[in-house]
């Protein structure tokens, strides 16, 4: 695997690298050879955040922790991806068996030898609702009153379904579908 890393408001070490490289080269056994998990660290006053993307061939894998302690943030994070990766696998796995496409995308992947935990998603209810045409503004305020976290509607410009949701920071975020 191939590491490329960033500072914000940090200074890197060589120390905090090797340490970098040592813990996500826990994930090498799950991750084909040629991954490459671009890593940024960053500090604002007390707090210590690192983030992972590794893109993958069809998938992107991230994780971002914040915590005191760059160094515990750092063990965060790669525990926050490993758990990602199994499930990822179990549910390529299940859905490889029952769709063909799916399988260039598992074979992609290194197979293990040891099995990993089964993390089957269970959907305990599923909702129904008429998407109302709206303009993002309005569905910002809907969610804020319903005091949800996202929010799904037809996008009265476009006539598209997006969704808004709230982002870090006290910002939102809109999402649009691209053909």
């Amino acid at each position: 695997m191939r590491y490329s890393f960033t500072g914000k408001n940090f200074t890197l070490t060589d120390s905090l690298k090797e340490r970098a490289q040592q813990k996500l080269g826990r994930l090498e056994r799950r991750l084909p050879k040629e991954a490459e998990a671009n890593v940024i660290f960053s500090a604002v006053r007390q707090e210590h955040k690192v983030e992972v993307t590794i893109p993958l061939k069809k998938r992107i894998l991230r994780a971002e922790v914040v915590e005191a302690d760059m160094f515990s943030a750092l063990d965060s994070v790669v525990d926050v991806l490993d758990k990602q990766m199994a499930k990822y696998k179990t549910r390529l796995r299940d859905k490889s068996r029952r769709d063909s496409s799916y399988r260039d995308e598992i074979n992609y992947l290194p197979q293990e030898d040891d099995h990993d935990e089964e993390n089957n998603f269970k959907i305990e209810r599923i909702k129904h609702f008429a998407l109302k045409p709206m303009d993002a503004e309005d569905a910002v305020m809907e969610m804020e009153l319903l005091g949800h976290v996202f929010y799904m509607f037809r996008n009265s410009r476009t006539d598209e379904v997006n969704v808004v949701y709230r982002r870090h920071g006290d910002s939102y975020g809109l999402i649009e579908p691209e053909y």
